[in-house]
C-alpha cells in the first residue's frame, strides 16, 4: 500500500541529522555543545543563557544560526565551521541503507540546515556518499533555514527538483509543512509520529520503510 503513494516520485530529498542516522547516536549533542560555546564566546553570556538563547532562536527563527544572524549579525561561515568541528566516530557504515537509497528511481539529494561540508563528512562515515547525487546545506539557501518555504524553493530550483514528483524525508515535523504545501510526499522519520495533516507517512525505521518502495 505504501509503494503506490510513491510511484510518481523521481526526486528524493533527505534531511541529514537524526534522519540518515538514528537519534540514539546523539551526534547532534556535540554540535549543541559547540553552539553553546560559540554563543558564550561571541555574545559574552554564561552557559545557561547561551543554552536558552540557542533554543529560543531555534524556535523563533528555525535555527540558532538564523537567530544569531538576524539579531547579532554574526558571520555564518565562521559559525558553521566552528560548530561542525566534531568527532564522527559514533557513526557506522550502513551498506544496506546505502543500497536502498541508491536503488530509488530518479535523483537523490541531501538537504540539511547544517553545512554541506559537514553533511559530506556524515555521509562518508555512514558509507552513504555514493548513494546521493548532490548535497545542499543551509549556505545554498542563502543561509535561510528550513522550515522557510523560500529556502526549500531556492534549493529545489538550484537542483531542478520538481516538488510534484518529489518526496521529503525529515525528522523535524516543522520542516515538512512547506514540502507538503508544495505538493511533495512527506515522510516523518522519528521514534514517534507528530500530529499534522502535512505528515503523510511516518517511520521509526528508515531502511524498513524504504524497503517497501
Amino acid at each position: 500500500m505504501v509503494k503506490q503513494h510513491f510511484s510518481h516520485v523521481r526526486h528524493w530529498v533527505f534531511d541529514l541529522d537524526n534522519t540518515l542516522y538514528a537519534p540514539s547516536v546523539r551526534l547532534f549533542d556535540q554540535i549543541e555543545r559547540r553552539m553553546n560555546a560559540f554563543v558564550v564566546r561571541v555574545l559574552g553570556v554564561d552557559d545557561t543563557e547561551a543554552n536558552r538563547l540557542r533554543k529560543h532562536y531555534w524556535q523563533l527563527h528555525g535555527t540558532t544560526l538564523a537567530g544569531l544572524m538576524a539579531e547579532h549579525k554574526i558571520d555564518p561561515d565562521a559559525y558553521l565551521e566552528e560548530v561542525h568541528d566534531i568527532s564522527f566516530d559514533a557513526l557506522a557504515p550502513d551498506p544496506h541503507l546505502a543500497e536502498l537509497i541508491g536503488n530509488l528511481p530518479g535523483r537523490r539529494i541531501v538537504y540539511t540546515n547544517g553545512s554541506a561540508p559537514y553533511a559530506a563528512q556524515v555521509l562518508k562515515a555512514r558509507g552513504l556518499d555514493a548513494a546521493f547525487d548532490a548535497i545542499y546545506g543551509v549556505e545554498h539557501a542563502g543561509y535561510r533555514p528550513k522550515p522557510e518555504e523560500d529556502a526549500f524553493r531556492t534549493v529545489f530550483e538550484r537542483d531542478g527538483t520538481d516538488p510534484l514528483r518529489a518526496a521529503m524525508f525529515e525528522d523535524d515535523p516543522r520542516n515538512l509543512t512547506a514540502p507538503h504545501a508544495m505538493g511533495m510526499r512527506t515522510v516523518h522519520v522519528a521514534p514517534e509520529r507528530a500530529a499534522g495533516t502535512h505528515i503523510q507517512h511516518h517511520t521509526d525505521d528508515l531502511p524498513a520503510f524504504l524497503g517497501q518502495l
